[in-house]
């Protein structure tokens, strides 16, 4: 019998995923040649069942999964419950714990800019699982936030006038547009209004730099994208899964 550990990503696309590469690069310089890391394509998440049949020891989750697993799992740690998705699943003698690492990697990339900047108010842009993991962050850092959406309840775009803009020092593209491989698209803000008081962050990392970021500089805009919180994710997600868990506190049972 293997003592290998499996680990692995789950997601509907995954060919240019961050995370295969960062655990395989991570392996390699800390010699970790008990574990392995792979990227499971699944058109459905009807498809969950089967992979976790053939033995995993934890995975990650992306798009558009996060909120999706949370039925087949056994239980969810306090951080999965407080952002209504879960990115990392962990598996605790054959029992599917979620958790969600996307709040802590989010808040941790935003603390040099809570030291240097007024971040009091900020835009939400897109209500996803990435969204709420946003807010969560924002919740804890006591920023005001509000969601814009291109439907429901929430700001619309068109909502997004001088005297609302004014009032905003950060606003978080959550959505998936500009994502490769459909560059040339970007949320529908009003560039025009950004100056260099505000922060524009964008959750993706690939390309590097995305048009929603390329108008708001070009608009002076201090800019950020989501790589510096994927690598915190990614090494929160590594001490989750080798940590050893008391399965009778911390988690919600399903």
């Amino acid at each position: 019998m293997s003592d290998l550990r499996k680990y692995g990503l789950i997601g509907a696309s995954l060919v240019h995923s961050f995370s295969p590469g960062y655990f395989k690069r991570k392996f390699e310089r800390e010699h970790i040649d008990y574990a392995e890391y792979k990227a499971y394509e699944l058109e459905s998440i009807q498809e969950f069942p089967a992979l976790i049949e053939k033995g995993v020891d934890g995975l990650n989750v992306t798009i558009p999964y996060k909120k999706e697993v949370i039925p087949f799992l056994d239980a969810l740690h306090v951080s999965a419950l407080e952002a209504g998705a879960a990115n990392v699943i962990k598996s605790v003698n054959g029992k599917l714990i979620g958790y969600n690492t996307d709040v802590f990697g989010f808040a941790k990339s935003l603390v040099p800019f809570m030291k240097s900047m007024a971040l009091r108010n900020a835009l939400i842009l897109g209500t996803g699982g990435a969204a709420q993991a946003v807010a969560v962050a924002f919740d804890k850092m006591d920023v005001l936030y509000e969601f814009v959406s291109r439907s429901g309840k929430h700001l619309r775009y068109t909502d997004l006038d001088e005297e609302k803009m004014a009032h905003v020092d950060i606003i978080v593209n959550t959505t998936p547009l500009g994502l490769y491989p459909e560059l040339d698209v970007f949320p529908a803000i009003p560039y025009g209004l950004l100056n260099e008081e505000k922060l524009v962050y964008d959750l993706i990392y690939n390309p590097e730099k995305t048009v929603f970021l390329v108008k708001a500089e070009a608009h002076s805009a201090i800019i950020k994208n989501g790589m510096e919180m994927l690598i915190n994710q990614a090494e929160k997600t590594w001490q989750i899964w080798q940590q050893d868990i008391d399965l009778e506190t911390h988690f919600e049972w399903m």
